[in-house]
């Protein structure tokens, strides 16, 4: 069976209360970054480097006339947000339009809006507090929904590590698998295999941490309450800081609703040579498993240098309206649906 195109003129209008609901949120969310004194910035798309963690991937472009070169279009707008932070900026948010290569879930799209905000010298809790009250905010008061499940926004927040995740859905001790500086895979492959995960031979530690998280524990997140998952381990947290209670984990959190990720947020690594070593961590990985490996963008290292301590978060803001409306998929809250997806 053929579907009409998205822009079929029956699809459109019954699409067009959930479209109209995104204008209104985004214009909520607006309204309250700017009564906190926070500044509207609009990040460029093309960058030098579209960002440097193993399983993100980007789309290339080659600049035609004197000065050529390839570019791509940013998976985030974190690298200039946090330029800008060292510019001398302090509270900014961004609804910037990114691009990521090989999304393929139901809930991923190629091309998407991502509301990416940060405050300078405040702390990773006062931006999870962010991301809940905006959260609450886009639901307006209401629950939000998803594929046959309810959550009422106003119900206390849940917040619980990875650690005690991983413990209780899989009955695996995480951190008695890892240090401050180094992972023992073989120890985590076999906790994951007896709570029946499969483990390929090949597997790295990331690789078997990656197939617990999906497998077991987030499809157990954000069913009773707005839930907080935080304190990653410091090797799944590229760009962010270590606690300073654990050095084993990083100031790292995610937040979800009806086992659906909305939002992904750091204490900020300041380092530049703590940074530079994870980029080439993460580009070597990347170059194991995909051939291929994205330039670090010297520019941004310069610039960690001069960053005040900051913490930040990239929200979801598609994944945000479809709960928020209850909308039975993410094409209906998309103005125009990305190639491949109408």
């Amino acid at each position: 069976m053929t579907h009409s195109p998205w822009w079929a003129r029956d699809r459109h209008a019954d699409r067009r209360p959930f479209l109209l609901a995104r204008n209104r949120i985004k214009a909520a969310i607006r309204g309250h970054f700017e009564a906190q004194s926070f500044v509207e910035v609009e990040c460029a798309q093309l960058q030098v480097s579209p960002g440097n963690e193993t399983h993100l991937h980007a789309f290339a472009t080659q600049a035609i006339g004197r000065d050529g070169g390839q570019y791509y279009l940013h998976t985030s707008p974190e690298f200039a947000c946090k330029k800008l932070l060292a510019a001398g900026e302090r509270r900014i948010f961004d609804f910037a339009r990114v691009f990521r290569n090989r999304e393929h879930a139901p809930v991923n799209v190629p091309e998407f809006t991502m509301l990416e905000w940060y405050r300078a010298e405040e702390t990773y809790d006062a931006v999870i507090a962010d991301c809940v009250a905006l959260i609450r905010l886009a639901a307006g008061g209401g629950a939000l929904a998803y594929r046959g499940h309810s959550v009422r926004a106003d119900a206390d927040v849940q917040r619980i590590t990875v650690a005690e995740a991983f413990a209780r859905y899989a009955g695996i001790d995480l951190l008695g698998t890892v240090t401050a500086d180094a992972s023992d895979r073989d120890a985590l492959a076999r906790q994951a295999e007896r709570a029946g995960v499969h483990v390929a031979t090949d597997d790295t530690w990331s690789d078997v941490f990656s197939r617990v998280l999906s497998e077991r524990v987030e499809p157990k997140l954000g069913f009773d309450a707005i839930t907080i998952l935080d304190e990653y381990p410091r090797v799944e947290a590229a760009l962010a800081r270590a606690s300073a209670r654990d050095r084993r984990v990083a100031e790292r959190f995610e937040a979800y609703v009806c086992g659906v990720e909305l939002a992904n947020g750091f204490g900020e690594l300041t380092d530049p040579v703590e940074q530079r070593h994870r980029f080439a961590h993460e580009m070597a990985e990347k170059e194991r498993i995909y051939g291929e490996r994205y330039p670090i963008d010297e520019d941004f290292l310069a610039a960690l240098a001069e960053m005040p301590q900051a913490s930040g978060v990239a929200l979801g803001f598609d994944r945000l309206v479809m709960l928020a409306t209850g909308a039975p998929s993410i094409e209906h809250v998309l103005w125009t649906p990305p190639i491949g997806r109408t």
